[in-house]
């Protein structure tokens, strides 16, 4: 029998970081970073990675979107709606733990 688990859900108060078996790989061929997991690789944009970037376990959500905010010049809700999004999408592919 497989257990299934519990499905973590992003909030403000947590403090994203990226499991062991993922990094963020340099790709001199194609002068871009992937994001490498375990027969996977992924291409993230810009915003993608610097968002990846701060996933260090112990910035939280929160201050993540505030320096974002300060850093682009962006409407508050807008990006906080998108990095909890991303989050969350990437959480549920366990390429980010909460």
């Amino acid at each position: 029998m497989t257990a299934l688990r519990e499905r973590a859900i992003v909030s403000l108060r947590s403090a994203p970081s990226l499991p062991r078996h993922v990094r963020i790989q340099y790709d001199p061929v194609r002068r871009a970073f992937a994001v490498l997991s375990p027969e996977k690789v992924f291409w993230p944009n810009e915003i993608s990675l610097d968002i990846l970037r701060r996933c260090d376990g112990q910035s939280t959500v929160e201050r993540i979107i505030a320096d974002l905010v300060a850093d682009y010049d962006a409407d508050r809700q807008d990006v906080a709606d998108d990095v909890i999004a991303f989050l969350q999408e990437w959480s549920d592919k366990l390429l980010v733990k909460l």
